[in-house]
């Protein structure tokens, strides 16, 4: 070995001399064949390379981490989704009926769906309120409460409604329309605050029913509901509205757990007065 290192002109092992083109280094002292010899040039390039490899391992790590709670936020955002929709129909289940299976109540609760331009009900809701005619006419129910939304001026669904009731031969004297019906939560805190609502069959679609029963009930309303699918809809128009159920039954959830919104409210306006 020291005849190798004279030839080369390299230094021993321990020296501190160096030589322009190697460095040796004794690694451990008490065996001094066990030596280092560095290349600056290939040191430096080496020193980079693991510090490159420390940094992709941290990124390898950062990314493996932010992949995980990108899933677990995935997994816990569509059970945010999914889960309230499937609570309010298995608490619906037993509480839908058909038009000729219902029991008998004072008081039916139709609920709005739009117009067409021309101010004329929707064929959503023309089903509902033929159902609700039907319900009068079989004597299951005394009274008929049309609830819509009437904030702008060229936009009335209740009257709306009362004029197709009117059409199908349900006495004036059994409408009693809510104005401030703009969506199924106000709906049914109205019927019970300003109506006096106290029980009550709820008029509409299969898709509807079980949300509509979440919150009346969650709101003092004691109700069932009779599904108002009267035709054959589109396979596309379910869809829409089955999937505008999934994330309208989550916000039900939070206006009744968490927030607890007061709708547009006035002066008492009772059904009946005994």
């Amino acid at each position: 070995m020291n005849s190798f290192l004279k030839k080369n002109r390299i230094p021993k092992a321990g020296s501190l001399k160096t030589d322009p083109l190697f460095r040796i280094y004794n690694q451990d002292e008490k065996n001094p064949k066990m030596l280092q010899i560095s290349i600056p040039g290939f040191s430096r390039n080496l020193l980079r390379t693991c510090q490159w490899s420390k940094i992709a391992g941290m990124l390898k790590r950062i990314f493996k981490w932010l992949r995980r709670v990108i899933l677990v936020s995935g997994v816990l955002g569509l059970l945010a989704i999914l889960l309230p929709r499937l609570i309010t129909s298995l608490y619906a289940m037993n509480r839908i009926y058909q038009v000729d299976e219902s029991p008998a109540e004072r008081v039916a609760v139709v609920f709005g769906a739009g117009l067409r331009r021309d101010g004329t009900p929707t064929p959503i809701l023309r089903d509902r309120v033929e159902t609700a005619a039907t319900l009068y006419f079989s004597g299951k129910v005394e009274k008929i409460l049309l609830s819509g939304d009437n904030r702008f001026e060229d936009y009335n669904e209740p009257e709306a409604m009362r004029q197709y009731a009117l059409s199908l031969g349900v006495p004036n004297d059994a409408l009693a329309l809510d104005y401030a019906g703009r969506r199924t939560y106000d709906t049914c805190y109205r019927a019970r605050a300003i109506f006096g609502v106290k029980s009550a069959l709820l008029v509409t679609q299969r898709f509807h029913l079980p949300r509509a029963l979440f919150i009346c009930n969650a709101l003092g309303v004691e109700a069932v509901g009779v599904q108002a699918n009267n035709r054959q809809y589109w396979n596309r128009s379910l869809f829409i509205w089955n999937f505008r159920e999934q994330l309208a039954t989550l916000g039900a959830f939070f206006d009744v757990f968490v927030t607890n919104p007061l709708p547009v409210l006035g002066d008492p306006e009772p059904l009946f007065v005994d």
